[in-house]
């Protein structure tokens, strides 16, 4: 899989003659090193041969009718200008009354909720409106590729954490030997993409405890808590003496299978909100105004929609877990998300890229290389994710396509 890019450009000849040149593309030194995203190189791959997806993680089902339909409504109704930068007032006080009902915390819609397009742009607001170049933020990894990148346009010093295999548990000594004077953030994931940890109260309360200690801030990618099954999700803003501390972002996409909406937000007391929004000023202003009308109803819906949507993925991951099993894998426990991470070397393949371009093209199934969601790839060279925010019917498709073609070596 090739990462490097060129441009075409057309230049004369002293004839006139007009002639294709190979021109490097220019990028900025801070993000050289990203090229294209894994799950663009895969998807593409994935179209070209047919492939059943299961790597990038957006659902092939649609969302639910009655917020598709609030959508329409809205922009039936003239709602289609800008919204208020920080977002609709109907969804800023939408956001902090289901705030209150996960984490029992009062908020102020209008000071301490920015509302942003997607939980990307408020990972990118977070880290641009409130890293310094020099600031080191610690990483857990395997962590989802945005913060590396974005932590690198805003000029801080990544260190990572590694998560290790069966259970991804945090190595408490060796995060407490990595936080250092000049240490500003710490970045979590739970539940975890791309594992499916969730971090548990035990390990919340000892990093909690450490960033009270040691004066951290700490920002929260929660995208997946919703979709929490051998645990209660617990918010870090929750716990004692971490508010004041805290930014925890989040988005529709994941629990209403609505990616492409790209509605997410952060939630922040006022000193750290401030610097959030002036970053989101000047990325993008403002989210789209119909989407954060439907948004509202969304986030307003009974307790059933939620139950049901934890019943239906475990169905799911059920059927893909087991599957996996079968074929020959070594499958890690899954809490939460909608992930699975195996172990590939059974079926003798170098790495996890080299497995993942054999799956596509003799198999017929996409599956993402996790080497890519480390600081050192070597890390990550023996597991492969799979993501089950699919149909029942794709899942099984692609089990007994690995069942008929994937065979041990």
């Amino acid at each position: 899989m090739s990462t490097s890019s060129t441009q075409k450009d057309t230049v004369s000849t002293h004839d006139g003659t007009p002639q294709i040149t190979q021109q490097p593309v220019q990028v900025a030194k801070r993000l050289e090193k990203f090229k294209t995203t894994i799950f663009t190189q895969m998807s593409m791959l994935a179209i070209k041969h047919g492939a059943i997806n299961l790597g990038q993680g957006f659902p092939n089902f649609d969302g639910p009718d009655f917020v598709k339909e609030a959508a329409i409504q809205a922009i039936k109704d003239g709602k289609n200008q800008y919204a208020r930068g920080y977002g609709v007032p109907d969804f800023n006080n939408a956001l902090a009354a289901r705030f209150k009902k996960d984490t029992g915390l009062v908020i102020d819609p209008d000071k301490e909720v920015t509302v942003t397009s997607g939980c990307t742009e408020a990972i990118a607001a977070t880290m641009l409106g409130l890293i310094n170049p020099g600031d080191e933020v610690i990483l857990f990894a395997p962590f989802y590729d945005s913060y590396e990148a974005t932590l690198s346009m805003a000029g801080a010093k990544i260190k990572c954490i590694t998560l290790r295999p069966p259970d991804f548990a945090v190595p408490i000594d060796e995060l407490k030997s990595a936080i250092s004077k000049n240490t500003r953030a710490i970045l979590i994931n739970t539940p975890h993409n791309p594992t499916g940890k969730m971090f548990t109260r035990e390990e919340l309360n000892t990093i909690a405890s450490l960033c009270i200690e040691n004066d951290v801030l700490v920002f929260m990618d929660e995208v997946y808590d919703k979709l929490a099954f051998e645990m209660d999700h617990i918010s870090m803003a929750s716990l004692p003496g971490m508010y004041e501390r805290t930014v925890t972002m989040n988005s529709l996409g994941k629990t209403f299978s609505l990616t492409g909406w790209k509605i997410g937000w952060a939630i922040a007391p006022p000193h750290l909100t401030w610097g959030v929004r002036q970053a989101h000023s000047f990325l993008t202003f403002a989210t789209s105004t119909p989407m954060q009308w439907a948004a509202t109803v969304a986030l307003r819906a009974p307790d059933s929609y939620f139950e049901e949507l934890k019943r239906d993925y475990m169905a799911k991951k059920a059927i893909l877990v087991q599957g996996l099993k079968d074929v020959g894998f070594k499958v890690f426990p899954s809490s939460g998300t909608y992930f699975v991470v195996v172990d590939h070397t059974p079926f003798g393949l170098e790495n996890d890229i080299a497995f993942c371009e054999y799956l596509i093209k003799e198999v017929g199934v996409v599956a993402i290389p996790t080497s890519v969601f480390y600081l050192n790839p070597e890390d990550g060279k023996n597991l492969v994710r799979f993501t089950f925010c699919k149909d029942e019917e794709t899942l099984r498709s692609a089990v007994e396509r690995m069942k008929e073609k994937l065979k041990k070596k």
